[in-house]
């Protein structure tokens, strides 16, 4: 219960050191991956100038924008995605980088939607990119990243699924049925809630578009009607050892408007929360940023730290992954020092100096307290070892918590003898 007048805003967090800790490990697994497969980081600013992300966004994303006029009267946004922000730095600064660029974001973005599970007002967001790049082994090399993040993360192939689809097979279809390029954007987002929506509101739609929802059903369940591109990715994929990964699925199409080509989506098993992982390609999006002066194709996808921690956290074994990262990682110290003999806290002090000089991570009593509750606080701290500083000139006592052993070290080199225990690989259980 609330104490302080004062409370978080509705869909915002506070991070607890748990929480935080959690959101640690999400993002050094996003970094790590990302990396393995040669991508590098960069960043882009939090607050953008409106029209970026009004310019081909489309959707629902216009009306959810955090959007304000700041003192000089800019019409700015907190920024909702981050696909729209690399397209205006890559349009100023391709030129200056090899094709094509592999490049990777970690950073928080803003949605003024209704908050639910797996969806809050700002969330954490990794972002994986390569533009300069057509042809579809760009794209299985993301997807390739995506099923390796679900991977590192502890996952099994039964665990999640992967949905590909094209954009040009819904835009080729469209154009059979006289469609323009305004209707064909109203008809994707239809196609978009096919799962979502009643099937009687979905009819009364399509009807609007002269297209019945019987026949939006016969071409998602055709499977001839995947495309090249879907052949090249899945050929790619197979090659890696990866290709049961993933599956054909038209019913996927995502709801921003700068898609353009192949579109995939990572769901759990059940289907049973929102998608894990999006995106997909957005050729002719820098070429809208940069208004036609900067023609770079690109491709790329989203997944964000709501949904895929829920994920992690109603799946057993990747739950004891991350549980067994927070005990390796959260721990408030490595070394609690223990004043026994309040008179030897001066020595204590040098003892603690000399440690965190050396890069070992201490905490110890700032007032004096009763021995055993010292020891208490060195468990709640998640301490490895208790270094007790008493009456002993020449030896001092290091406790080993999670043996509840002990063993008597010199005074003369002390330093170097805790921090060899905390790198054995055995760890802290070597006496």
């Amino acid at each position: 219960m609330a104490v302080s007048s004062f409370q978080s805003l509705p869909g915002f967090r506070d991070f607890l050191p748990r929480d935080f800790a959690v959101r640690q490990y999400l993002q050094e697994t996003w970094r790590a991956t990302a990396r393995r497969h040669g991508f590098v980081e960069y960043e882009t600013p939090l607050i953008e100038d409106t029209g970026l992300y009004l310019k081909k966004s489309g959707g629902e994303l216009s009306t959810q924008l955090f959007r304000f006029t700041d003192q000089g009267g800019r019409d700015i946004t907190l920024r909702p995605e981050v696909t729209a922000s690399l397209a205006r730095l890559a349009a100023d600064h391709q030129r200056d980088f090899p094709k094509p660029l592999k490049w990777f974001e970690i950073g928080q973005c803003f949605r003024f939607e209704k908050p639910q599970k797996g969806r809050g007002r700002e969330f954490f967001q990794f972002n994986v990119d390569i533009l300069g790049e057509s042809a579809a082994q760009a794209d299985a090399e993301l997807l390739a990243v995506a099923i390796d993040t679900m991977r590192a993360f502890g996952f099994e192939k039964d665990d999640y699924q992967v949905r590909v689809s094209d954009r040009q097979a819904w835009a080729d279809f469209a154009a059979k049925r006289g469609l323009d390029s305004e209707q064909l954007a109203a008809f994707l987002q239809i196609v978009d809630k096919l799962e979502r929506e009643r099937p009687e509101v979905l009819t009364e739609k399509l009807a609007a578009l002269g297209i019945a929802l019987e026949e939006v059903k016969e071409f998602i369940a055709n499977p001839e009607n995947a495309s090249e591109a879907y052949r090249t990715l899945l050929a790619d994929l197979t090659a890696r050892g990866w290709g049961e990964f993933v599956r054909w699925d038209l019913s996927i199409v995502r709801g921003l408007a700068y898609y353009t080509g192949l579109v995939f989506e990572v769901f759990d098993a059940r289907a049973s929360m929102r998608a894990v992982a999006g995106g997909g390609r957005y050729d002719t999006l820098v070429s809208t940023i940069s208004d036609g002066k900067i023609d770079l194709p690109a491709t790329g996808f989203a997944m964000g730290d709501y949904v895929i921690r829920n994920l992690i956290e109603e799946t057993p074994h990747a739950l004891m992954q991350m549980e067994v990262w927070l005990q390796r990682n959260q721990a408030g110290c490595d070394v609690y020092v223990v004043i026994d003999q309040e008179e030897k806290r001066a020595d204590a002090l040098r003892l603690v100096t000399d440690l965190r000089t050396a890069g070992v991570s201490v905490d110890f009593p700032l007032m004096p307290m009763k021995y055993n509750k010292q020891l208490q606080r060195a468990e709640q701290a998640g301490a490895r070892f208790a270094l007790i500083v008493g009456q002993e000139d020449e030896q001092r006592k290091l406790k080993i918590l999670a043996s509840r052993s002990d063993v008597m070290l010199s005074a003369e080199g002390i330093v170097e003898e805790i921090i060899q225990r905390l790198h054995r690989p055995d760890g802290p259980l070597l006496a």
